[in-house]
């Protein structure tokens, strides 16, 4: 496994509040995705069991092998993405994050690995996307889950 992102950021809500806001995986991950930046617009496309399709400003989103653990102080979710810019460039990536209870909410840990993206924009986006979008996604994971209605 090649690790292309890993961080780790805290979010002020409980692990209860995750298992809620998990437990509807379509709904989850168009909620975080629709934070992300340049991605106005969001629409879950299909939802399945273990999968999610979502189509953005940019082009198609699709996450699969989603599975969801859940324990008494942790919840880890693991998904394998690809993504579809429209013709520019489609990066495939396993993600997966952990989530823990902590005396002042939740530490959530984010790690990326396994990501290919062919071509010359795929080339810069492995090369220099990493920081950039491993940290946009911890901001919207936490200003999702700080929400009211989770």
């Amino acid at each position: 496994m090649s690790v292309w992102f890993e961080g780790e950021g805290g979010i002020d809500c409980s692990l209860e509040q995750v298992e809620h806001a998990v437990g509807n995986p379509g709904e989850f991950f168009m909620g975080v995705v629709r934070l992300m930046p340049g991605l106005a617009d969001v629409e879950l496309v299909d939802e399945q069991a273990g999968s999610v399709t979502i189509k953005t400003n940019e082009g198609l989103m699709k996450r699969t092998n989603v599975a969801t653990q859940k324990d008494s102080d942790r919840v880890v979710i693991e998904f394998d993405e690809e993504y579809a810019a429209g013709s520019r460039v489609t990066t495939n990536a396993h993600f997966r994050q952990h989530f823990a209870s902590t005396d002042h909410g939740v530490t959530h840990q984010l790690t990326i690995s396994d990501l290919t993206a062919p071509g010359i924009l795929g080339f810069f986006y492995r090369r220099f996307g990493a920081s950039k979008m491993g940290k946009a996604s911890l901001t919207a994971h936490k200003t999702s889950l700080e929400r009211p209605n989770h």
